[in-house]
C-alpha cells in the first residue's frame, strides 16, 4: 500500500507535534504496525527538531516535511535552508543536553542520510514499514512473516547483523524492543 504525504510547516516548535500527528495517523490508516508508526514518529521528531535548532527556515520561511510509504520501506525526509555545519551524529553522552537525535535516528532507522539541493538541506531516513496485513510487494518467508522487497534500496540489503529475517512475526519497536 501506498502512504505519503508532504507538509510545509512553520519553523516553529509546534511543526513537531503537527507532524507526528498526522504522521501517525496516515501510517495507522495505511495499516502499519504500531511499534513501526512510533519508530516513525520518534524519527520525524528528531529530524525536524534538528532542523529548527541548527538550520535556516525555506526561502518560504518553513520547513518541509515529506514521508512516503512504497510497498514495505517508509522514507521520511525533512528539509531546511541548510545551517553552517553539516547534519551529523554528536557524541551524545548522558550528561549532555543535547546531541543525540541524529544517534536515536541511526537506531531506529535502517539508514538515513543527508541531500543538498539548491537552496535546501534534507535529512532523511529509510525504516521498514510492514503493514498489519498482507501488502503487495512481500513474500513470506519464516513461515509467513512479510519481508519487503528491497531492492530499490540496494544498501539495505548488505545488514551487517541481518537481524530482520530473525524477527518473530510481531513487528517490535526498535526504541521499545520486546
Amino acid at each position: 500500500m501506498r502512504a505519503s504525504s508532504v507538509v510545509l510547516l512553520p519553523h516553529a516548535p509546534s511543526s513537531v507535534a503537527v507532524a507526528r500527528r498526522r504522521l501517525s495517523s496516515e501510517l495507522v490508516d495505511s495499516g502499519v504496525y504500531d511499534s513501526i508508526v512510533d519508530d516513525a514518529t520518534v524519527i520525524i521528531s528528531e529530524l525536524i527538531s534538528n532542523a529548527l535548532r541548527h538550520a535556516r527556515p525555506l526561502p518560504s520561511g518553513q520547513v518541509r516535511v515529506r514521508w512516503r510509504r512504497r510497498e514495505d520501506v517508509l522514507e521520511l525526509e525533512v528539509s531546511d535552508g541548510g545551517a553552517m555545519t553539516e547534519p551529523r551524529r554528536g557524541p551524545g553522552t548522558l550528561s549532555s543536553l543535547g546531541g543525540r537525535g541524529l544517534g536515536i535516528v541511526e537506531t531506529l532507522s535502517d539508514g538515513w542520510g543527508v541531500r543538498h539541493e539548491e537552496g535546501s538541506t534534507t535529512v532523511w531516513a529509510i525504516l521498514r514499514a510492514p503493514g498489519t496485513s498482507g501488502d503487495e510487494g512481500t513474500r513470506a518467508l519464516n513461515g509467513g512473516q512479510a519481508v519487503p522487497d528491497l531492492s530499490d534500496w540496494p544498501d539495505l540489503l548488505d545488514e551487517p547483523d541481518g537481524d530482520f529475517h530473525d524477527r518473530s512475526r510481531t513487528a517490535t519497536s526498535k526504541a521499545y524492543p520486546a
